[in-house]
């Protein structure tokens, strides 16, 4: 990098959707219902609530008393006076893996946005599961409620997550993991609070709502993040949620916006019979 510039019957989330987007891909091009994944709603809804606050900008005494690896890396990421984000459009490439360790990797397009105050995010995906057969996911916490919803063609809909507190979790412990892309959304004047783990990491705890989520962020030797670690994300399995070990790993970083983000990721559930990656992808565009 150089310079600053420089064995109970488990699934992952995506089982979800795995077997009903089998089941319906094969008759999905003669529906003639439609039925929405909801994702311009949300998406209007996340920007419309976005607060219209005066700018704030960067100041490294805002982080001089947080633990030295924290401060260490907002001072790595970012410059005195940089503008703190309000809103964040970007752009994936990459492949999902909808089921278990034997399944197949998927082509995935996605575009993100994100609001910082208050929190939450759209992630609009499209897989292509078969050829000619696209999935659309709509992942997101907006309004401080979770929802995940797929549709085949954008037309039918194969799963429609139920709202729950599990669920608004998950979704809040994902916004605060991928804030490593917003890196101003980490600050202790959004709200995270920062506690000593040690010179290598920390944990990072945000309540919005009803809901409080913490992750342990792990810093690599320029003072980066390199991985974001959940004890307890729920993930969907037969019967509801279960709390699981789940790990966020970014790498690449390059200056945008007069920031240092990851411009590649992976996201991965730690189970007892090993780890269970199932998203990695490239952020191709990023705007703050």
């Amino acid at each position: 990098m150089g310079s600053k510039r420089g064995a109970r019957r488990v699934h992952s989330r995506a089982g979800l959707i795995a077997v009903a987007l089998i089941a319906v891909a094969a008759f999905a091009v003669g529906v003639a219902r439609s039925v929405r994944t909801g994702a311009d709603d949300r998406r209007a809804q996340l920007l419309d609530s976005a607060s219209d606050r005066a700018d704030r900008t960067f100041d490294p005494d805002d982080v001089a008393d947080l633990p030295s690896p924290v401060s260490r890396y907002f001072e790595t990421v970012l410059d005195e006076g940089q503008p703190y984000s309000r809103t964040v459009r970007l752009e994936q490439r990459g492949r999902f893996r909808l089921g278990d360790a034997d399944s197949a990797w998927k082509p995935l397009e996605a575009t993100q946005n994100v609001a910082v105050d208050p929190p939450g995010f759209v992630w609009d995906a499209t897989i292509r599961v078969v050829p000619f057969v696209p999935v659309r996911v709509v992942d997101a916490y907006v309004g401080g409620e979770g929802s995940l919803r797929a549709a085949v063609l954008s037309v039918l809909t194969v799963a429609d997550a139920e709202q729950s507190p599990e669920l608004d979790a998950g979704e809040l412990q994902r916004y605060l993991a991928e804030a490593v892309w917003y890196p101003t959304a980490l600050l202790p004047g959004e709200g995270v609070q920062w506690a000593a783990i040690d010179e290598r990491s920390a944990r990072a705890t945000l309540e919005h709502d009803d809901t409080t989520v913490s992750l342990v962020f792990h810093f690599d030797d320029d003072h980066l993040v390199e991985r974001v670690v959940a004890e307890d994300r729920p993930r969907a399995v037969d019967d509801g949620f279960e709390a699981t070990r789940w790990t966020g790993r970014f790498w690449d970083y390059r200056e945008r916006s007069g920031m240092l983000v990851p411009t590649v990721a992976e996201v991965e559930w730690n189970l007892p019979d090993g780890d269970l990656p199932y998203w990695r992808a490239k952020i191709t565009e990023i705007e703050h």
